[in-house]
């Protein structure tokens, strides 16, 4: 109990500096999508090193890469003990389009709403990552300055996460001897609500596509050539269209040969996660929903693969008129997998199908982007269980086990080179607009992760 005071009243003093903190590293704006950007992510790597060093890590340095580099720190208090390894990522989604926030993406704000009544941080990366990530910074700086530390730590922080992490894979194979520990730690997903705590005990993984049609050799006339030659557009909407069929079943021929059927008494156990359609509705203003037939909303966003077009795009999209027919047209489609699918084998299913539907009037590229792979985690695990006591303690209530609908492809890096599982300690909320305009992350919820992940620490370690 004394320990429990301890940390809690260190909180309670650091409170303000916690969160101005924060508010400093949500104001360097570090998108690793745009390469204009690259002094900006630098800066942010370099701050993060010495927010380690001044939290008490014997040592923090930054690490080149081919892209971004990772930073990386570490508290050995006794070798012999065991060693929790926090991931997190540095680097933020490009804040377009930037007429739709209410407050400059990269000045954070503090407002009142009616889901976080007591705040929430208005900026990119407010909750993915940089708040999430800077809880694990506090835990640590707390238990290092109460004494309650109970076990090795090492961080490994990378700029990368939101483009697919390219350069992590490597880094990690290099450095294998380095990253040895007993779990990996992850704040980057989310729970059911601030009164409901839930953990991701498995993720979906990832296939990243592009697709080219390309029609004639030049933007046409729509008056002169219209009805004669065949419009790229037009052709990519129905070569996409033609991905699902009436019951929102995707159509790519051995697309499902491996999807991991969920048994029913498993599906009861997922469906007994608080949901209310009539507030998911109203949350997003739709009239209703929609996804493969035969399944509930949590279970397509959990445990069912995806097919969804990010971005579409070609021939004139400024502002009047102009009658062209244009040469090329585009789109970005992100396919999500669940267990036993595999990014690379899907990848290649896509190709396959989209070129064989593409009609001899157009040529057809597509390109394979970035990819992860779908993870479960053990419920049962010694990680898993040391996380729901953390959280039963903090919250009063039992955490309920989930199924993440996102990506988060190092987990199963994580697990096929350094053998180890990762727990997705996560304390966002759904409702955050993560990589959406005006995304933000509560301060009850920044708070009670710097409050609640000492504790995983010490039940990880009993």
């Amino acid at each position: 109990m004394m320990e429990k005071t301890q940390i809690l009243d260190y909180i309670s003093a650091n409170k303000d500096r916690f969160l101005n903190e924060l508010l400093e590293l949500l104001k360097i704006p570090s998108i690793s999508a745009d390469p204009k950007y690259k002094g900006d992510v630098q800066k942010t790597a370099e701050a993060v090193k010495q927010r380690l060093v001044d939290a008490g890590a014997d040592k923090a340095e930054i690490c080149p890469t081919k892209g971004f580099p990772v930073v990386y720190g570490e508290k050995i208090i006794d070798p012999a003990k065991p060693t929790v390894v926090v991931y997190g990522h540095y680097d933020v989604q490009p804040a377009d389009p930037l007429n739709l926030w209410d407050s400059p993406p990269f000045e954070p704000v503090i407002k009142k709403t009616d889901i976080h009544p007591e705040g929430a941080i208005f900026a990119r990366g407010a909750c993915d990552d940089k708040g999430q990530m800077y809880m694990h910074v506090k835990a640590f700086e707390t238990m290092m300055k109460t004494n309650t530390l109970p076990c090795n730590v090492k961080f490994m922080i990378e700029g990368e996460e939101e483009v697919g992490s390219p350069s992590l894979g490597p880094w990690i194979i290099e450095n294998k001897e380095r990253l040895k520990g007993d779990i990996i730690l992850i704040s980057d997903t989310s729970i059911i609500a601030n009164d409901t705590p839930s953990i991701d005990a498995g993720l979906r993984g990832l296939a990243y596509m592009e697709v080219e049609v390309e029609g004639p050799n030049r933007d046409l006339h729509s008056g002169v050539y219209g009805g004669a030659v065949a419009n790229p557009i037009n052709i990519l909407c129905r070569m996409i269209a033609s991905c699902h069929d009436e019951n929102n079943h995707i159509t790519i021929p051995g697309f499902y040969d491996k999807v991991q059927e969920v048994s029913k008494e498993e599906r009861a156990e997922l469906d007994k996660a608080p949901f209310n359609l009539n507030d998911f509705k109203k949350d997003l203003n739709i009239e209703e929903e929609r996804g493969e037939a035969g399944y509930t909303t949590n279970e397509r966003t959990g445990i069912r693969p995806t097919l969804d077009v990010n971005g579409i795009w070609g021939g004139y999209t400024g502002e009047g008129a102009k009658t062209v027919l244009p040469s090329k047209a585009f789109a970005k489609i992100s396919m999500r997998l669940v267990p036993h699918q595999s990014s690379e084998e899907i990848s290649n299913l896509f190709k396959t199908y989209f070129e064989s539907i593409a009609p001899k009037s157009v040529k057809v590229k597509v390109t394979a982007h970035h990819g992860g792979e779908p993870v479960v985690v053990p419920i049962t695990s010694k990680g898993f269980l040391a996380a729901s006591k953390a959280m039963e303690e903090t919250y009063g209530k039992k955490p309920i086990p989930t199924r993440g609908g996102g990506s988060i492809p190092i987990v199963a890096l994580f697990k096929k080179e350094l053998g180890l599982d990762s727990i997705l300690f996560g304390f966002g909320l759904d409702s955050d607009a993560l990589h959406s305009p005006n995304e933000h992350y509560g301060l009850f919820n920044y708070y009670k992760g710097i409050e609640t992940i000492p504790l995983f620490y010490k039940y990880f370690t009993a």
